[in-house]
């Protein structure tokens, strides 16, 4: 272990949800020290536990709004936070559109409250935690980072409206190094099982809701749209393992170590999986039946959507290692956990 990671200090802005979790185990199986920040929105604090029972550490937890800058400042200077790993804010696009300024205020706004928090402290390096939804409608195929960003929700304006402000941040101020990491479309789990994605109400994911039917939760899927100019009828996407995003995350970490100003990078598998494709395989892994209706398509939903990950191999040295089978595995063992 280096000295240099003995010495970092990583906040995790919603903490305890399911991707800031993972990068959380990750992080402390490499020799980071860490401090989470969530106000348990959606999330569980049973999460904190299962980390710590993970790691076999104590783990700083501050129970706090990212829109508290006095509480971030007071965070950064009391635990000596020497970068941030930025998680938290809203994330489901249907309920974005239906309380847009809602959106905006949490995600916005959460924002402005940590980078002025991070200013105040002098700590300028930052991994944000962003979203494919800013391209928008495919124009090409596979999704380069140079990509026209169209966002349709305002969701994903929120993060688009982000990303802005942290380049012209950079570009203002040479001493920032920003990594603003678009995410494809996470799913698995945790290898112990103990953490994994489990949100509330009707999931607003495909694999969440995949698992809820499997194990006799939820009826019936529904499946938006079967007659896409896909193989198979069904829209297709790039799926990525939880724990190879994160450890994107952590590469990113170590690149800006030496890297300044604004790097948006895809992480995504560079591939596309369809939604029969994911449940045939769920099927597979649980041994169990997966009752589906395939209904309309959704408005805003496009046919195919997948990663251009070079940059990701060329900046970060990362690439997504784990297959569809591994993220259908690790989230039934997940399952079998909680039940």
């Amino acid at each position: 272990m280096s000295q240099s990671k003995i010495n970092e200090v990583v906040l995790l802005t919603g903490g305890l949800g399911y991707i800031a979790s993972h990068a959380a185990a990750l992080l402390l199986d490499q020799g980071y020290s860490i401090v989470l920040l969530d106000n348990l929105s959606n999330s569980e604090l049973g999460v904190h536990r299962s980390l710590e029972r993970i790691s076999g550490v104590d783990i700083p937890f501050i129970y706090g709004d990212v829109r508290d800058r006095a509480l971030l400042t007071d965070t950064i200077r009391t635990h000596s936070i020497t970068s941030v790993m930025h998680f938290a804010g809203l994330k489901a696009v249907g309920e974005s559109v239906e309380k847009p300024f809602y959106y905006y205020d949490v995600n916005v706004g959460g924002a402005l409250s940590l980078i002025d928090a991070m200013t105040e402290t002098s700590v300028r390096r930052l991994v944000f935690s962003s979203s494919a939804t800013v391209y928008g409608v495919p124009q090409v195929l596979p999704i380069p980072e140079e990509h026209p960003r169209h966002a349709m929700s305002p969701y994903g304006r929120s993060k688009l409206m982000i990303e802005e402000m942290l380049e012209d941040l950079c570009e203002s101020d040479p001493s920032w190094r920003v990594a603003s990491l678009r995410y494809f479309n996470p799913a698995g789990a945790h290898e112990s099982g103990l953490i994994g994605e489990n949100p509330r109400g009707i999931p607003n994911n495909l694999t969440p809701f995949i698992m809820r039917v499997a194990c006799g939760q939820l009826e019936k899927l529904q499946v938006f749209g079967g007659d896409y100019e896909t193989p198979d009828g069904t829209g297709v996407r790039d799926y990525i393992h939880v724990m190879d995003l994160v450890e994107g995350h952590l590469a990113a970490i170590e690149f800006l170590k030496s890297n300044s100003g604004h790097h948006a990078i895809n992480l995504g598998t560079g591939s596309g999986v369809s939604v029969l494709q994911m449940i045939q395989e769920f099927q597979k892994v649980s041994s169990q039946e997966i009752p589906f209706d395939i209904v309309g398509r959704r408005p805003g939903d496009v046919p195919i959507c997948y990663a251009d990950v070079k940059a990701a191999s060329r900046l970060l040295h990362w690439k997504a290692r784990r297959s569809v089978s591994d993220m259908c595995k690790s989230m039934w063992d997940f399952q079998s956990h909680i039940a």
